[in-house]
């Protein structure tokens, strides 16, 4: 409820900005035309999730790793790390915060262990995580149909997105090692309500992950297209096997006012003057301290105000493809600080408080000024070696 009242006011200012001619039709018309795909995708992804996770099938998933792992912590956690990359590259960082994260600490619970560091990899895999596909995060499919990028987005992605991964998890791995240090009892998993449904919902998303990460690259077909199938089939599914689950809660309403409004808000105030600061804060160039240069304004400004605006406000700062993949390693593995840095923490930790587990913001935050810079900073360095 928060972010549709925040969203629908900065809709309401963006719409004010239209009307005054602080922000002219055609631009706000050549916005919308961007981002109506981008949003078609989230929307279609989200029903995916909510559908399949109905259907039992991240149950499932978590259950399978906890008898892999064979009565073994750090084996679990390890394979937790496996899923939640695995969640966020092919369905989405928000995907991850919003669905793995419950399924995690139930996990961490059922086997007696502290939900903490299980929690907090979600979370920062979510963020650090959604580099190496478009299909990923938002922002990464704003940059790829920036004119910028003149080439496949995997070429250049591939690196920092693996030293984005690895970073971070070192530093849980220490972090977390007395905790997980500890043996326990495979839980025997539950019983599946629905073996049709989620029959339909395995073979949907089995298909679903390859024509995401393909589909784009080799067949020029937009992500929301296979997306917005693959909603479709479930949604059939479910009507016919559980028509309780189908409600207008399944759609992000909440997040597509706030993204609209966001992006007329920030469109508005590049008009005003807010591209000319950043522009002298984030300098030009693509030596190794000028991408760092511009990757630390990118990560002190999405962990002071959000990933989203800080990417669009600095991507007419970028200019080519190697700034612009400096940029989206600041906006996507830099919002590990503040708890509004990304949409995917606010909602992370809307799930944890629904599930009673409370963490501090300071220790978050404190954690965070570790992680953020070490992981922004090497894989800044690692943009220039592909």
């Amino acid at each position: 409820m928060k972010l549709a009242v925040l969203g629908g006011g900065l809709l309401v200012l963006g719409l004010v900005a239209v009307a005054t001619g602080v922000l002219p039709a055609a631009a706000a018309g050549a916005l919308g035309a961007r981002i109506a795909p981008v949003l078609g995708f989230v929307v279609a992804i989200t029903v995916v999730a909510a559908i399949a996770a109905e259907a039992g099938l991240f149950d499932r998933l978590a259950a399978g790793a906890a008898r892999l792992a064979r009565g073994r912590g750090a084996v679990l956690w390890a394979l937790v790390v496996v899923v939640a990359v695995a969640s966020t590259v092919f369905l989405s960082l928000d995907t991850t915060a919003v669905l793995l994260t419950p399924v995690v600490v139930t996990l961490a619970r059922r086997v007696g262990l502290s939900p903490i560091p299980f929690a907090l990899t979600t979370v920062w895999l979510a963020n650090t995580g959604s580099l190496l596909l478009p299909v990923s995060n938002l922002t990464n499919l704003l940059a790829e149909t920036d004119p910028a990028f003149d080439s496949a987005y995997l070429a250049h992605s591939w690196l920092p997105a693996t030293v984005a991964v690895l970073v971070p998890v070192a530093i849980l791995a220490v972090v977390s090692r007395k905790a997980l240090a500890h043996r326990y009892v495979a839980p025997v998993p539950e019983a599946i309500e629905d073996r049709v449904l989620f029959a339909v919902a395995a073979v949907v998303v089995a298909l679903l992950v390859p024509a995401l990460a393909l589909g784009e690259p080799l067949l020029r077909i937009p992500v929301w297209v296979p997306a917005t199938a693959a909603a479709v089939v479930l949604v059939v599914a479910a009507a016919l096997r559980r028509p309780r689950v189908l409600s207008v809660r399944l759609l992000p309403i909440p997040l597509v006012l706030f993204v609209c409004g966001l992006f007329l808000a920030v469109g508005a105030l590049g008009r005003l003057g807010l591209t000319e600061v950043l522009t002298a804060a984030a300098g030009t160039g693509t030596a190794p301290l000028d991408l760092l240069r511009l990757a630390g304004v990118g990560t002190v400004t999405a962990n002071l105000a959000d990933n989203l605006p800080a990417y669009l406000a600095l991507e007419p700062v970028a200019g080519n493809e190697h700034r612009l993949l400096a940029l989206l390693v600041a906006v996507n593995a830099g919002p590990l600080i503040t708890p509004w840095a990304s949409l995917a923490t606010l909602l992370w930790h809307a799930r944890l408080s629904a599930l009673g587990v409370r963490i501090s913001w300071w220790r978050f935050a404190g954690l965070g000024l570790i992680a953020a810079p070490l992981t922004v900073g090497l894989a800044t360095l690692a943009v220039l070696l592909v």
